[in-house]
């Protein structure tokens, strides 16, 4: 396994979940100053939330974008049915600075689904053991891969329309992630003719489609939270993104993963990943919940308002 393609993922996941946590935190802080509005005489303090606010979008935009920067660094030195389920860890990330940056202590069961997902992400690695493979796919393989996927992202998106609430959250969920994995799938050809030159780049067609399959990866995504709760799609959304991408690794890049007597392990890994990732998707600072639940009691701020839960908003 290298460790580089370790390290670069692990960092690309912790840049996304941190992106993650300051644009809520800056979506919170505009719900803030907006009910503050009301109460305050001058402009001075609306003018400090709002540079604030600014300036948490923008952090968070600025590692978001270099998230995406060092996920292609790591593809292009590793294996896609490596990278693509250590970008999982983005959960664990995701709780630990969200736990921080709102003040919410976990409790017991989202530490043990933390727990869970920790092992099960490790477990599986380890058993598997993915193969470095081709930099670059053969150019005949990705017709019938694009096919393939194309009719299996339409099968889920048709079935999504004839149930609602949870399981079309989660079919939804599930077609995202079957397209994120080939959007990383292409990331990794693109880096691949990177040597070749920019002119090479420019005239190919992969660049272009890397773009369109993530666009249509993220409309899937947006669809999968509208429909449902985060419960419901987080699940589909990290193991189909993990196995997809295990999958195309094999396909397209000859990437191996080791079968027979290792299959059991890798199974409970898989397990472990699920419920780990089902737990998690419970907990406030992975779902989003902090800035509609009342924060801890005793924490307030320097202008006497209490922090570290956001703020409650008014059902409609």
């Amino acid at each position: 396994m290298n460790v580089l393609t370790v390290v670069l993922a692990l960092l690309a996941a912790s840049a996304n979940a941190a992106a993650s946590v300051l644009m809520r935190r800056a979506a919170t802080e505009g719900r803030a100053a907006t009910e503050r509005r009301a109460d305050e005489a001058t402009g001075r303090a609306r003018g400090g939330w709002g540079g604030r606010r600014r300036w948490l979008w923008t952090a968070g935009a600025g590692l978001l974008a270099g998230s995406g920067v060092v996920q292609a660094a790591a593809l292009a030195v590793g294996s896609l049915s490596l990278v693509q389920p250590l970008l999982a860890t983005e959960l664990l990330f995701t709780l630990a600075i969200g736990s921080v940056v709102f003040h919410r202590r976990p409790d017991r069961t989202t530490w043990l689904s933390f727990l869970a997902l920790a092992v099960g992400l490790a477990l599986f690695l380890g058993a598997a053991a993915p193969s470095s493979g081709r930099t670059t796919a053969e150019p005949g393989r990705w017709v019938p891969v694009g096919l393939a996927v194309g009719c299996l992202v339409l099968a889920l998106a048709g079935a999504s329309r004839l149930v609602r609430g949870a399981p079309r959250a989660a079919l939804l969920g599930l077609a995202s992630a079957v397209m994120f994995a080939l959007t990383a799938a292409l990331l990794k050809q693109v880096t691949g003719q990177l040597p070749k030159g920019l002119g090479h780049l420019a005239a190919d067609w992969t660049p272009y489609a890397t773009a369109v399959t993530g666009l249509v990866a993220f409309w899937l995504l947006q669809s999968a939270f509208r429909a449902g709760t985060l419960v419901a799609s987080q699940p589909a959304l990290t193991l189909g993104d993990a196995l997809t991408s295990v999958a195309l690794g094999w396909a397209l890049f000859g990437e191996h993963i080791a079968l027979g007597v290792r299959m059991v392990p890798e199974a409970i890994g898989v397990l472990l990943l699920a419920a780990g990732t089902a737990g998690l998707a419970h907990a406030p600072a992975v779902s989003g919940r902090w800035d509609t639940e009342p924060p801890p009691p005793g924490r307030r701020g320097r202008h006497g308002h209490r922090e570290g839960g956001g703020v409650r908003t008014k059902s409609t």
